[in-house]
């Protein structure tokens, strides 16, 4: 369950509802989060390459979503703390599906003797 602040500003293309993706922010009419498509127009995407990406978003809600992040950053700053927890702690409850072999490579080999 989400412990997100209080949305400041709606926008018409963002719904959050706690049955849906943890009261996560999302893209109406999609499960796409709102902190996707900020955290990877943060870091460099553009709109465009965000439309190749989710092509089921139309350009407004994309851009409505970026908005909604921009006048909304509490919400969205929380929301990507939240994952960052929920990733680390399935990252440690993960087991290796394989252990790798343990080779002691110092050992070492005296090659076979000739024969006289």
């Amino acid at each position: 369950m989400s412990n997100l602040p209080r949305v400041i500003i709606p926008h018409p293309h963002v719904r959050v509802d706690q049955k849906v993706l943890g009261g996560s922010p999302y893209v109406a009419g999609s499960r796409v989060p709102v902190r996707r498509l900020i955290s990877a127009y943060r870091s460099g995407t553009s709109v465009e390459k965000l439309l190749l990406r989710y092509p089921q978003l139309t350009p407004s809600q994309v851009l409505d979503a970026l908005s909604f992040a921009l006048d909304n950053p509490e919400v969205i700053e929380a929301d990507l703390e939240q994952e960052a927890v929920q990733l680390e702690t399935r990252k440690s409850k993960v087991k290796p599906a394989v252990q790798q072999a343990q080779f002691d490579f110092l050992t070492e080999h005296e090659p076979p003797k000739a024969a006289t």
